[in-house]
């Protein structure tokens, strides 16, 4: 096979012809040490997860409520939860708290246990503060992205400074005799 003449998918090759500067320092990060760099990036990506879920979790009620009568998505509701008890017990540990610096969400725990209202009136107000609390969370994701990535490029140029210094990532994930 001639590599030369090897054509890259476009996907590859838009990557390729745009490289990027790898990450540089940022002084704000001067006074953090790497454990701690690396366990706030660690931090952002527990709560990036918490927030993903919610966000699936709070399109889906939108989708029950919109395909179906308030009867059927509370039933619909119960039998995916099946123990609708300890589903609100594993929603409450998944809380979601607003990062230094950005808006406060939503109650999502109170957005979640509320029953789906018969009158259609009351159910387009749910839906509608259900929308709302789905556009904040995505805000707040792209923000948590945004900090995840600053955390990951500052990593990585101290990576490309001492390279030494990925090999202790492996000393911190290894279990202690």
């Amino acid at each position: 096979m001639d590599v030369d003449r090897m054509v890259l998918p476009p996907q590859r090759a838009s990557r390729t012809a745009r490289k990027q500067p790898p990450p540089q320092r940022d002084p704000r990060f001067d006074d953090i040490d790497l454990t701690d760099l690396r366990n706030r990036r660690a931090g952002l990506s527990d709560e990036e997860s918490r927030v993903s879920y919610w966000r699936r979790i709070i399109q889906a009620r939108i989708d029950l409520i919109d395909k179906g009568d308030a009867v059927s998505v509370n039933e619909g509701l119960a039998a995916v939860l099946v123990d609708s008890r300890s589903a609100h017990r594993r929603i409450a540990a998944l809380s979601v708290s607003s990062a230094e610096g950005l808006p406060p969400l939503p109650d999502l725990a109170q957005l979640w246990q509320q029953m789906i209202p018969a009158e259609p009136a009351a159910r387009v107000h749910l839906v509608e503060q259900l929308r709302e609390a789905e556009l904040r969370l995505s805000d707040y994701r792209r923000e948590l992205h945004a900090r995840i990535d600053h955390v990951t490029g500052e990593l990585i140029a101290r990576y490309r400074e001492q390279p030494a210094l990925a090999l202790t990532a492996l000393n911190e994930r290894l279990p202690s005799r």
